[in-house]
């Protein structure tokens, strides 16, 4: 009654060009697999991208043979078990069709015992053309519904239920892929099926929490069995329970007296107990987080909290928005997700919002999200488009959304359930719906209501969220710009070309969406562009810049606040300076407005590819500026200059739920480092406190504009953390040219580079083009106090002296 695994090589042919046959690794897709084979360029590099196009338009066969041995035939009933199929395909055994699957986020399970025979048996899967399918549906819909103009380069993706950017994105290569993204299974059953396990939580008022077990299984044989529970706790204490399959209820119970509980990343551990249900050779195993967990959206002076609280405790939410791993699904693996989730705790992160035009992630995503304490807000797969509401659409959407509900819903991480990004505003975004408002709107409701019931019913839990952003349940106003409930989306600043000083206009109560973006850095630009590409408007950079105004933004916004840079290095490390200082503006001042704000979540964490983006980690892993920035002003502790209306205050945060002792300086420094003023602070921060530890008359700083900066360092337990603020944008600013200095010294536990500097230094960062990253970069370094950098990769001292390169602002003009 073992399970046979059906990964691992097939065989890949087309059906419009016989000539093209390759083999396929499974779970993959079939872009991965023609790269591979050489039968395509790397749709990565250059302008290769119009040259795959190719690909989606031709009909896939996936073909697998594998031998069915006795114990597979004696069992009466033989369950083919399918998920993550992209998107429209026709299966069958032995020639036999068995199951047709047109839902990339659904699971299929079918029988396919009558089907198998004695010895080697044919497994085929035939993947057909996406786009023809979404045609075909729009043309059946009663009237047009919109599809995502401006982000999709192939029309209708809405009619279909597959990953919406696979289309094209305003950050997002086109290659619509296809193929199978999971295992492929076929479990012999004899007895009973077990098709899922679930599990509730109830705590109690001594502290206790009660588990419960809930089984859905179905019984198909005439012999007895049992049903075996075993939960064990994260020491290793084990508590067990049977359930016979003709109990009138299959759940069973365990009381925890003294629970371990789960915390988001910055507020306790992440202690995971284990579950296993075995029944008839088949067996679910769950790693549960214990935890308390509501939002609060009370209204209050302001409008409405929209605050997460974990066992009691507000949480400040930090953290940024996930797009697919990469657009070749193939490339999706475990070491991947690993290095982006433990990178984004390396920030300080403690939320990633999983957005609608992507997918539902694999199941190592979640695990890896409850082991590191990554709260997950979950949109649903719904994204800047209008959906369909006709009754087969909606039955559809039903079974998808039970079955992700089911899959994920014991994941400590998940914290909410969100149905859409920007579907309310959509709306208004096309000629149809704006001219037939109420008609669309009423079309939005029915789809989202659905949602809603099918979540509620399915994870009672958790609180559904209408979309993203959203002022609340049946509020279809602008939340773009009100700022005092719900989630907001900023985009001020990128998109209507505002300056970064418009994020201190709101003050969200959750901003799960704002962002700017970079180009990337040298080394990876070197991974897709020829030296002769090596400017901003060549045709592969422009190819690798999806959003049609990105280049214009970002240079016409360097003209406003930095001398305009001297060459390509310049240009990349500049944005980047740039795409770091503005996020930092928003946050800082956001976080300084705690407990008003408790949400910020920027666009985006990672990129799909390597690309001109928003991203704060590029496709090749390099932390951009941003990244090394974020870590600073999402720490649990940080001190941040805040401009009020007649001074310069410093605050100093603390998220965590303890005090903490705080003490520091804020020095006021002249071009060459000397001493203008000094004001040392000593405080007792309480637990998830915000408190202002100094001002300063703007009036004294003006007196003596541009002839220095503030910079402070504040130690809390032994932790050193740094800020600097300047008086007017730098273009405007006398920055000294200083000479940096690196001592690269080879240790035990790796490389270490001291920096050194003879002036003051800003956004000092460090570029290597070997893999790896630093412990730091992107700072303000000052003369007689060195900065000592960590080195987290493989390299000796001669590959890191060939390797690096250090710049500063200074040297970009």
């Amino acid at each position: 009654m073992t399970q046979l695994i059906l990964d691992g090589e097939w065989t890949l042919a087309s059906f419009t060009n016989d000539s093209i046959v390759a083999p396929i690794q499974i779970p993959g897709d079939v872009h991965s697999a023609l790269l591979v084979a050489d039968k395509i360029p790397d749709p990565y590099y250059g302008c290769n991208e119009t040259d795959v196009q190719w690909v989606s338009e031709h009909d896939w066969l996936l073909t697998k043979s594998f031998e069915a041995d006795s114990s597979t035939l004696e069992a009466p009933r033989v369950d083919l078990i399918l998920s993550m199929v992209d998107t429209v395909a026709s299966v069958a055994v032995n020639g036999e069709v068995v199951l047709l699957c047109a839902n990339m986020f659904r699971e299929y399970r079918v029988d396919v015992r009558p089907y198998l025979k004695q010895g080697e048996n044919i497994l085929t899967v035939t993947l057909k053309r996406a786009d023809i399918e979404a045609k075909a549906r729009a043309e059946r819909l009663p009237f047009p519904v919109p599809w995502a103009v401006g982000n999709n380069q192939i029309p209708h993706m809405n009619t279909l239920r597959k990953t919406q950017c696979h289309a094209g994105w305003d950050w997002g290569i086109c290659l619509l892929a296809s193929g199978i993204y999971d295992s492929v299974k076929l479990q012999p059953i004899h007895n009973m099926v077990l098709k899922g396990v679930r599990t509730a939580q109830q705590w109690q008022s001594n502290g206790q929490c009660d588990l419960t077990v809930s089984i859905d299984a179905e019984t198909v044989g005439t012999d007895s069995v049992a049903i075996e529970c075993v939960l064990t706790s994260p020491c290793g204490e084990s508590q067990s329970a049977t359930i016979a399959a003709d109990a009138e209820s299959l759940a069973c119970g365990f009381t925890i007296t003294h629970p371990e509980r789960w915390w988001p990343a910055g507020y306790g551990g992440q202690p995971l107990y284990s579950l296993t249900v075995s029944v008839d050779g088949q067996q679910v195993t769950k790693r549960i987080g214990l935890r308390e967990l509501h939002l609060d959206t009370t209204p209050d002076e302001a409008g409405s909290a929209m605050t997460f609280v974990m066992n009691g405790k507000a949480i400040m939410s930090k953290g940024a928005n996930w797009i697919p791993l990469d657009a070749m699904p193939g490339l999706q693996t475990p070491d991947r997700y690993r290095q982006l989730l433990e990178d984004a705790k390396a920030a300080n992160m403690n939320m990633i919002r999983v957005w609608g035009g992507g997918m539902y992630e694999r199941d190592c995503f979640y695990e890896l999200c409850d082991e590191l304490g990554l709260m997950v807000w979950q949109d649903l797969m719904f994204a800047c488009a209008l959906y369909p509401s006709t009754p087969e659409f909606l039955k559809d959407v039903e079974l998808e959304v039970a079955y992700q509900v089911r899959r994920l819903s014991d994941h400590a991480s998940i914290a909410l359930w969100c149905g859409d990004n920007e579907v309310i505003g959509a709306i208004g975004w096309y000629p149809e719906s704006r001219t037939n408002r109420e008609k669309y709107v009423v079309n939005y409701d029915r789809l989202n209501r659905v949602l809603q019931e099918m979540v509620e019913r399915e994870d009672p839990y958790r609180r559904f969220w209408a979309s993203s952003p959203c002022n609340g349940e049946l509020d279809f106003g602008d939340a773009w710009h009100d700022d005092n409930k719900g989630d907001m989306h900023f985009w001020d600043v990128w998109h209507s070309g505002k300056s970064f000083d418009a994020y201190h206009t709101v003050k969200p109560r959750f901003c799960s969406e704002f962002g700017y973006q970079s180009w990337p850095s040298l080394p990876t630009v070197k991974t897709f562009a020829s030296e002769d590409d090596w400017n901003v408007t060549s045709p592969t950079f422009e190819q690798h810049q999806k959003n049609g105004r990105g280049n214009s933004i970002m240079t016409e916004m360097f003209t406003r606040y930095f001398r305009f840079p001297k060459d390509f290095a310049q240009m990349l490390y500049l944005s980047q300076v740039q795409q770091a200082l503005a996020i930092k503006t928003a946050s800082e001042y956001w976080r300084a407005n705690k407990p008003l704000c408790r949400g910020i979540l920027y666009w985006q964490l990672n990129d799909c590819w390597p690309v001109s983006s928003w991203s704060s980690i590029e496709y090749t892993g390099r932390w951009k500026q941003l990244h090394y920035h974020a870590k600073r002003f999402f720490d649990v502790q940080a001190a941040v200059f805040v401009e009020e209306q007649d001074a310069l205050a410093l605050r100093l945060i603390n998220d965590e739920h303890r005090n903490v002792d705080a003490k520091g300086q804020v020095t006021w420094y002249d071009w060459q480092g000397e001493v203008i003023d000094t004001w040392p602070f000593e405080t007792k921060l309480g637990e998830d406190d915000n408190q202002t530890v100094w001002q300063c008359d703007r009036q004294v700083i003006d007196e003596r504009k541009h002839q220095g900066f503030f910079h402070v360092v504040m130690e809390c337990e032994g932790k050193e953390s740094t800020n600097t603020w300047f008086d007017d944008v730098y273009k405007r600013l006398p920055l000294p040219k200083a000479s940096v200095d690196v001592e690269i010294i080879e240790g035990m536990d790796g490389l270490r580079l001291v920096l050194t500097s003879d002036l003051p230094a800003f956004f000092v960062h460090l570029e290597f083009e070997g893999e790896g990253r630093f412990s730091d970069s992107s700072f303000t370094l000052m003369p007689c106090s060195p900065v000592t950098v960590n080195f987290e990769g493989c390299a000796d001292v001669e590959a890191m002296k060939a390797g690096l390169r250090v710049y500063q602002l200074s040297e970009t003009f």
